[in-house]
Order: C-alpha cells, then sequence, then structure tokens
C-alpha cells in the first residue's frame, strides 16, 4: 500500500498493552473519519510516566505488531519511529520526524479528553496544535468542550504573538462521536496481577 500523500492519524502511547478500546479508535478513525491510515506510534518512555522501563519499548512495540496483525483489515502501521529517537520523547519531535520523514503526508495527532484537559504541560503545545492539530476523543469525567474553547480563547488572545506560531489558529477536532470502552491498561495489568482473565478486554 502507498503511504504518501495520505492523511494519517497519529496515535502515540505506551499501549502497555493495546486493548479493544485502542482497536475501536483506531477503527472508527479510517472507517468513520477520513483518516487514510492510523500509525501506532510505541513510545519506549513517556515523559509523564517515569516509572516505566525504557527496554520495555521493543517489546510493547512487538506486542503491537502480534496485536494489530490478529485483525487483517485494520488500517494501521505499527511504527517504531520513537524507539530510535533521542529521550525524551516528546510528542512534537515525533510529529516533525515523521513530516521529515513523508513530507507529502498530512500529520493529525490523536488524543483523548485528558491529554487535551492537560496538553499545556506538554512541550510545544502551540505548535502542535498550529502545525499538526489535534483530534480528540471523549474520556469519562473530562469536558472536552470546555477545554476546546477554553484553548481556543487563548490562541485568539495571544497565538500570533507565540513563537513557532505563525500566528496560525489551533486546530482542534472534538470527535464527540467516537467509540468509549470503559477499561483502561492500568486495569488489566492490575486485573492480570491479580490472576484475573482479562482477555476478553486484549486486542
Amino acid at each position: 500500500m502507498d503511504l504518501r500523500a495520505m492523511k494519517i492519524a497519529v496515535y502515540t502511547g505506551t499501549f502497555n498493552p493495546l486493548h479493544i478500546g485502542h482497536l475501536a479508535i483506531m477503527e472508527y478513525l479510517t472507517q468513520d473519519r477520513d483518516f487514510g491510515m492510523v500509525y501506532l506510534v510505541v513510545s519506549p518512555q513517556s515523559p509523564f510516566k517515569e516509572f516505566m522501563k525504557v527496554e520495555t519499548g521493543v517489546e510493547r512495540y512487538r506486542n503491537a505488531v502480534e496485536a494489530v496483525e490478529r485483525h487483517p483489515g485494520l488500517k494501521v502501521r505499527v511504527d517504531d519511529i520513537e524507539l530510535g529517537m533521542p529521550a525524551p520523547q516528546y510528542t512534537v519531535r515525533t510529529l516533525d520526524a515523521l513530516k521529515a520523514r513523508e513530507p507529502e503526508n498530512e500529520f493529525t495527532l490523536i488524543m483523548g479528553a485528558d491529554n487535551l484537559a492537560d496538553i499545556r504541560k506538554w512541550k510545544d503545545y502551540r505548535r502542535i496544535l498550529c502545525r499538526y492539530g489535534v483530534a480528540v476523543y471523549p474520556r469519562k469525567g473530562y469536558d472536552m468542550v470546555s477545554a476546546r474553547e477554553g484553548l481556543m480563547k487563548e490562541c485568539e488572545r495571544d497565538t500570533a504573538a507565540q513563537e513557532g506560531t505563525g500566528g496560525k489558529p489551533y486546530r482542534i477536532l472534538l470527535m464527540e462521536d467516537a467509540p468509549t470502552v470503559d477499561i483502561s491498561s492500568t486495569e488489566i495489568r492490575e486485573g492480570i496481577a491479580a490472576g484475573r482473565d482479562m482477555s476478553s478486554y486484549m486486542m
């Protein structure tokens, strides 16, 4: 498949492990939205999860490849680009590296409403929002509409003065009809550690 000149959804995370919630989002992005492909970028270590061992990144990448292969109809590419990047693996650097590798493609970052609420903590978040844009899916307990409104007001007020944005508006797409699955990777790991069968939640 030709992966050039496409609209790509960049879905980053530690994915420890991949589960049916991730699967539902990836199917939605290519079936109900106009993304030609999802790049599932496995992070060796999130800047916000310093407890995670970097060495597990290769193992999680291999597990992700195997999980995606169990769903042959998925338009998903498991990407190891962050595994070769120096720490910390800031998302803005990943997006820049993808754009440098594939300049003809259009990249949009995929995130949950929880990350949108905290995006001001991210490195160069203004440039992420201006240059690449984000597509946001719902997460229980987070008001993504209010989060977007606050960011857009910020953009109108001072984005033009911020270095690296070029005065461009933030691009924040709310995918309010995206599927929600009430399970997390943490809950799955805890269930497995407690001896419960969590296979029905695994991707």
